[in-house]
């Protein structure tokens, strides 16, 4: 059965012009990087015509149904959206045939405020590389003659990337592997070289030889890593960064057994069950569902205190090492931050603040959260490029050496 036209233009059911931009505004996703595949377009041009185009929000929200299925890409086809369709009263001159085409001629004020992958997306398509539109070839001379593109590209702003780059980025990532210093632990191991002796098994090859000699065997202490703790911020103000830290997440719990992933915006959620999943991408579209307080407020003192009372004892044994990935910036009260953050630096090995603000040689600790979080840390780092993820690796795998290690604002 035929689904009914509920007001839908003739235009649009014919084939016309509202088709073909709604064909457009998909192909201007997938260009972002959303996962905008044929039958996607289709779907979206049924459900338009199901719901009809009367309200404008009735449109966006349809369109927003069928494209978007993880809370990650929710701000991007909100800024897509109201990019594209920007005239008010553009479905009305659609449907009079008034407006041929959606695109952009130009992108004014906003264009500061527009994200370097949809910019890119709406752009429109140039010559091949190396000509100009009248076919002449054009020869171009790098400039960088002492710059690789992987070292720019290590160095280079997530929020900054393009599309091309990010993707180059994840497959970095995925290559990154993060060593953390093996610990020895009371369990005992046999051993060849002297050290301690090991009894049982020095008297049972005592007994093989009837007591006529007695072969001294040796044990020594086992060795294993840590136990890794991730608490990562999702809220508002980490989203340019927390898309890529759950790569990276999902890379290092991959690598590595004893990986204990949450993040917390305005409440605390265990992702560790998700992030184990082999295929990133599927690890993401469950965090869709199970996550629902994407690029919302902050809690952070709360989160920590749930942690504290539910998840410590469970997860922060054997000298775990604990991750902790936010910006500070607290929206609730931070009276009860300190002691939180002191019980949690307490009940683990080594505490380590990864704070993308820090990437600013002006930044200075003059925030509530982040002065009432600073004194509790055991080293302070910056994270917001591949080479900040690479310095993790190093200190993860250098030895202990004190507050030394805190970095610009060590108590």
């Amino acid at each position: 059965m035929a689904p009914k036209n509920n007001g839908a233009p003739p235009e649009m059911t014919d084939g016309g012009t509202f088709t073909e931009n709604i064909i457009h505004f998909a192909r201007t996703l997938r260009k972002a990087g959303l996962p905008v595949g044929p039958g996607r377009i289709i779907e979206a041009i049924r459900a338009v015509e199901c719901a009809g185009i009367e309200r404008r929000d009735d449109f966006y929200w349809t369109l927003h149904a069928v494209f978007v299925n993880r809370h990650d890409q929710w701000p991007l086809f909100d800024q897509a959206f109201h990019i594209f369709w920007k005239n008010p009263d553009i479905l009305k001159k659609m449907m009079d045939m008034m407006l041929p085409t959606t695109f952009l001629d130009k992108v004014n004020s906003d264009a500061e405020e527009i994200s370097k992958r949809l910019s890119q997306a709406l752009a429109p398509s140039q010559a091949p590389d190396g000509q100009d539109d009248d076919g002449s070839e054009e020869v171009e001379i790098n400039a960088e003659l002492t710059t690789s593109n992987k070292e720019l590209l290590q160095e280079k702003d997530f929020e900054d990337m393009s599309l091309e780059e990010l993707e180059a980025a994840k497959i970095a990532i995925r290559k990154l592997k993060l060593p953390i210093r093996e610990l020895k632990t009371r369990r005992l191991k046999a051993d060849n070289r002297a050290g301690l002796i090991d009894m049982r098994r020095t008297l049972r090859a005592a007994g093989r030889t009837g007591g006529a000699s007695i072969p001294l065997r040796y044990k020594s202490a086992t060795k294993r890593h840590p136990p890794l703790v991730v608490l990562c911020d999702i809220s508002g103000s980490m989203s340019q960064y927390s898309r890529m830290l759950l790569h990276f997440l999902h890379a290092i719990t991959n690598d590595r057994d004893r990986v204990h992933t949450f993040v917390f915006g305005t409440r605390l959620t265990n992702i560790t069950r998700y992030m184990r999943y082999r295929d990133v991408d599927d690890a993401l579209d469950a965090l869709g569902d199970k996550v629902e307080d994407w690029s919302g407020g902050t809690r952070i003192g709360s989160t920590i205190a749930e942690f504290n009372k539910f998840w410590s004892r469970r997860v922060l044994g054997q000298g775990a090492v604990v991750l902790f990935i936010s910006d500070g910036l607290d929206r609730d009260e931070v009276n009860d931050l300190g002691p939180q953050m002191d019980r949690l630096h307490k009940s683990c090995r080594q505490l380590i603040w990864l704070n993308p603000l820090l990437r600013f040689d002006r930044f200075e600790p003059r925030a509530r959260g982040i002065k009432a979080i600073l004194p509790h840390v055991d080293i302070f780092r910056t994270v917001h490029n591949l080479q900040s993820l690479t310095d993790l690796s190093a200190i993860l795998s250098a030895p202990d050496t004190g507050p030394a290690q805190q970095g610009r604002f060590a108590a």
